[in-house]
C-alpha cells in the first residue's frame, strides 16, 4: 500500500464514528470507555473482542450473523481496519467499533469482567525465542486476558503456524487451563465447530487454496 493511500485511510478513521484511537497517555491516565462501554454501543449486550483483527474480516462477519453482540476489533494498523471500519459504515452495523492501539495495553481499554468472548486470528507467530513476549498467548498475555474476560469466557486461536498452535497447546495444559477443543487441521475435521468453519479471512483463503492446515484452539483461562 501507497504512503499516500496510507494517509488518506489515516485521515478517514478520525471522521469514522466506529474508529477510536486513543494515545497510550490517554490509557494510562483512565480511559474513558474502560468499563462503560455499554455508552458507546446504547446498550449492555455481550463484547467480544478480535486481537490483530487485521483488516477486521472476522470481526464484521461476526457481527452481521450476531447483531445482538457488540464487536470490539483491536489492531494498531489502522491503514488495515479501515477496511473493516467502513464495511461497517455501509452496511450500518452499529454493533462494531475498531481501536488503534498496542494489544499489551488491552487492560487499559477494559475493566474486570468485561469481555465476554476473545478470539485471536491469524497472529504473528514470532517464533524467535527473543520475540517471545511478543507472542499473543504468552503468559503475560493471558493474564491480561483473564483480567478483562467474564468468569468461564471463552477464548479462540486460530492460525496458521504449527509452531504457535503448539506452543500454545503447551503453555495451556503446563499452566492447568482448560481446553474444551483443539484440532491441527480445522478443515479437515467434520466435527469443526461451525462459527470457526464459516468465517475466513482474504488470507486464509490463500492458505486453504495453497492446502495449508489451519489450526484451532478453543480454551478458558483459570488462575
Amino acid at each position: 500500500m501507497g504512503s499516500k493511500n496510507k494517509l488518506k485511510r489515516f485521515r478517514e478513521n478520525e471522521t469514522f464514528s466506529n474508529v477510536i484511537q486513543p494515545t497510550r497517555k490517554e490509557l494510562l491516565q483512565g480511559f474513558t470507555l474502560k468499563e462503560n462501554w455499554h455508552n458507546q454501543f446504547k446498550n449492555n449486550n455481550p463484547i467480544v473482542l478480535e486481537l490483530g483483527c487485521g483488516k477486521g474480516e472476522y470481526t464484521i462477519d461476526l457481527a452481521r450473523k450476531n447483531p445482538t453482540i457488540n464487536y470490539v476489533g483491536v489492531d494498531l494498523k489502522g491503514a488495515r481496519f479501515w477496511r473493516g471500519a467502513k464495511t461497517a459504515l455501509e452496511e450500518n452495523l452499529t454493533n462494531v467499533v475498531f481501536v488503534r492501539t498496542q494489544i499489551e495495553l488491552i487492560h487499559l481499554l477494559f475493566g474486570k469482567n468485561e469481555i465476554s468472548e476473545i478470539w485471536i486470528t491469524f497472529p504473528d507467530p514470532q517464533i524467535k525465542y527473543t520475540r517471545t513476549k511478543h507472542r499473543l498467548t504468552n503468559p503475560e498475555f493471558l493474564k491480561k486476558y483473564h483480567h478483562i474476560i467474564k468468569p468461564e469466557g471463552i477464548i479462540h486461536l486460530k492460525t496458521d503456524s504449527e509452531f504457535m498452535h503448539g506452543y500454545t497447546l503447551g503453555l495451556l495444559t503446563g499452566e492447568g487451563h482448560e481446553i474444551d477443543y483443539a484440532h491441527h487441521n480445522i478443515y479437515n475435521n467434520p466435527h469443526a465447530p461451525i462459527e470457526v468453519t464459516s468465517t475466513q479471512t482474504f488470507y486464509e483463503n490463500q492458505y486453504l487454496e495453497k492446502g495449508k492446515p489451519i489450526t484451532y484452539i478453543k480454551f478458558k483461562l483459570h488462575y
